[in-house]
């Protein structure tokens, strides 16, 4: 059975990606995420904000006691590319590139123009094989409109493109305006690939302590109707790679998304849960499934339950929503 698939341009021996989690955050952990199956490994994000506040407190701490000993200046060397948690993480991707022969994704979240190009860059030279802008982004300013906010996401990934000649792909959030305009508009500005979607932290508040925490909570299967409704939308009506991301946890599961329209499909829940190894659970599971349906390849599912192979897909989506809620109504309906 051939599993091979394309992603952002680059060939890959299957369509199950390692996202971004704590099995990526050494080459080690890589190589045996590698061993396991996967066909690419996304690392985690490089934050910019984590860079400034590692520079702004070596400053800090170097300049201290100045204004009083002049000879306090030397106590710290000056700063370098070395001595950052960025110089770390660009080591990651050379060292992964040399210890394994799977794609590796940089993942950037980057806060000023000058820092997602900057490091964009940064990674590329690294030898990422793509990157992947984390665009995380709450607008919490009721002033800020919706316009605003997606003028701003276009001009980031428009600059970072500028800056590289490697793949682009962008983690949208699923909270848009219009997922499909936004989508088509990066497309336009020539993002390689959409990984829908990305999940916000959510905090809780304790009326006890009256504090206030967040956590990660590990994706479970119901997390995957919202990107798979929207791949399946996307899928042959925007030119772009669609990476799945939330919700897998079995090889059915890798399945819908394909046959909603996913080139690949990523999970970190799923492997964090179970261990690396499931990943060739799922393969397996996968080639099972597609022996028994009559596929080759993951191109002959591809797409197979998308909305742009309906005659007339607008009417398709409003008969599903309609339809559910007359399910809805049979199931619930206590008479």
């Amino acid at each position: 059975m051939n599993l091979a698939t394309t992603y952002l341009g680059i060939d890959l021996r299957n369509p199950l990606v390692a996202s971004a989690s704590p099995l990526s955050q050494t080459v080690d952990g890589i190589r045996r995420l590698e061993e396991a199956g996967v066909g690419a490994v996304v690392l985690y994000s490089l934050f910019e904000e984590e860079l400034r506040r590692e520079a702004d407190a070596f400053t800090v701490l170097g300049t201290a006691g100045a204004e009083s000993f002049a000879e306090a200046l030397t106590y710290m060397p000056e700063p370098s590319a070395d001595a950052d948690s960025s110089r770390r993480y660009l080591s990651l991707v050379e060292r992964a590139r040399e210890a394994v022969e799977i794609p590796i994704i940089g993942s950037l979240n980057g806060v000023t123009p000058s820092g997602w190009t900057r490091y964009a860059r940064a990674i590329e030279e690294a030898g990422a094989n793509a990157i992947e802008l984390n665009v995380y982004d709450v607008p919490g300013d009721p002033a800020v409109t919706g316009s605003d906010v997606e003028a701003r996401h276009v001009d980031v990934v428009r600059r970072v493109l500028d800056a590289v000649e490697i793949p682009v792909a962008v983690k949208l959030s699923p909270y848009y305006s219009s997922i499909g305009s936004m989508a088509s508009r990066l497309a336009a500005t020539g993002a390689g690939g959409l990984v829908l979607f990305n999940r916000f932290l959510q905090p809780e508040i304790d009326p006890e302590s009256l504090s206030i925490s967040s956590r990660i909570d590990l994706s479970t299967p119901a997390d995957q109707r919202l990107p798979m409704t929207w791949i399946a939308i996307l899928h042959g009506r925007v030119d772009v790679s669609l990476a799945a991301s939330g919700g897998v946890e079995t090889s059915a599961d890798v399945a819908r998304y394909l046959l909603a329209g996913a080139d690949v499909v990523m999970t970190a829940s799923a492997l964090l849960r179970h261990g690396r190894d499931h990943a060739g659970a799922l393969l397996d599971g996968l080639v099972q499934w597609m022996g028994a349906k009559g596929f080759a390849a993951p191109e002959d599912a591809r797409g197979l339950m998308s909305v742009a192979r309906e005659a007339d897909p607008e009417t398709r989506q409003r008969a599903g929503y309609v339809g559910m809620l007359e399910a809805a109504k049979q199931t619930f309906n206590t008479g």
